[in-house]
């Protein structure tokens, strides 16, 4: 069992937080499929002091929903901490993670996201906030290798989170210039299970099939696993997660006709969430994810991201031949995030001193995507 502080999270798989993909709906989706911890997408902490109207709506949460998990991102002590004792005793969230993952060159050349582990005493002192406020909450971080092969800064990340309070870590085995690209390197996963002795390590990383979790945990001796692009038009991957701790076969994957039927689902709940435009339009993305590998051509792929609503979905998902099989290899291919690596942007003079602790620009908070 997967303790996290006092929430217990079996079997051990964490869905991570994807801005404008883990909402309510698709967590509610995912969570009918198999059990782990949800976690909402990330919020700015700044948004949440000052109010912000769309970003209280992107945090909140399915009724009953439980345990209520939340991403939050900052880079300044002070509103880490107001935000984290505003999620805590306003909204009852039972469990808070933080970003210093993202790679964008938006955030990072403000010294946000990957790049603000670098400056350990920032880091230090906004994890030491966000423990601080959050009481009994559990307080985890998500972070990356490091900045590139050069700049590591994983271990040091994963001891001080330790050395705060926190209740676990997770590594996304990537440095932030190779963005999503290449190969995630788990051995990074094991070094850093093997440098923090008190709290739990989760790998995150090319976890595409419920074999590459498994994997993932013998391999490197993580204490559970994080899915992030290996869930997008695929939420049944919870099932087949849960199938493989538990040891029993795996299901049947599901074939066009079934895909479809999720795929207006999750429209139909993001409508009721939203509203149908509003909703509609949000759902667009996940058409070539659900679709991925199915030879269904350029045509339907083109109607379906042009779709304004509901019942313009159904109409191009009933011309479809329901009975195609799942493509073999297709839950390997990439969806999400890709790329080739690109040169970190940071601050001027961001590398000549680790441990000053410096505030970093508002601009650093204007958070564009995950890690």
């Amino acid at each position: 069992m997967l303790r996290i502080g006092s929430v217990e999270v079996w079997p051990p798989v964490v869905l991570a937080p994807m801005a404008g993909v883990t909402n309510a709906p698709f967590r509610s989706l995912c969570r009918r499929h198999g059990a782990g911890l949800y976690v909402n997408q990330m919020i700015t902490a700044r948004a949440i002091v000052e109010g912000h109207r769309k970003s209280l709506k992107l945090a909140s949460f399915a009724p009953g929903e439980s345990p209520r998990s939340i991403q939050l991102y900052g880079t300044e002590p002070e509103s880490i901490g107001e935000a984290t004792r505003m999620l805590v005793d306003g909204q009852g969230v039972d469990h808070i993670d933080m970003n210093f993952g993202c790679p964008m060159k938006k955030v990072t050349r403000h010294g946000g996201g990957a790049a603000l582990p670098w400056k350990r005493e920032l880091y230090r002192s906004i994890v030491a906030a966000a423990v601080g406020a959050a009481g009994s909450v559990p307080v985890t971080v998500k972070f990356r290798v490091g900045i590139d092969n050069d700049t590591p800064t994983f271990i040091d990340a994963g001891l001080i989170a330790e050395e705060e309070g926190c209740s676990a870590l997770a590594l996304h085995a990537r440095t932030a210039n190779q963005l999503y690209s290449g190969s995630a390197d788990w051995t990074k996963i094991a070094e850093l299970k093997q440098a923090v002795k008190s709290i739990p390590v989760l790998g995150n990383g090319d976890i595409w099939e419920a074999s590459d979790a498994l994997a993932m945990m013998r391999d490197t001796g993580a204490d559970g696993v994080v899915v992030g692009r290996g869930c997008l038009g695929r939420p049944w991957l919870f099932r087949d997660l849960a199938d493989a701790f538990g040891g029993t076969p795996l299901g049947v994957r599901p074939n066009l006709g079934e895909v479809l039927d999720g795929m207006i689902e999750h429209a139909e709940l993001l409508c009721d969430w939203m509203d149908e435009p509003s909703g509609i339009r949000d759902f667009r993305k996940h058409t070539g994810w659900y679709l991925k590998g199915f030879p269904i051509g350029s045509k339907v792929r083109r109607d379906l991201n042009q779709i304004s609503s509901l019942s313009a979905l159904r109409a191009v998902s009933g011309e479809l031949d329901r009975d195609l099989p799942f493509p073999d290899g297709a839950m390997r291919l990439v969806r999400g995030h890709h790329g080739s690596p690109k040169q970190v942007h940071l601050p001027e003079g961001w590398l000549d001193e680790r441990d000053d602790l410096v505030r970093l620009s508002a601009l650093a908070d204007d958070l564009v995507s995950g890690g």
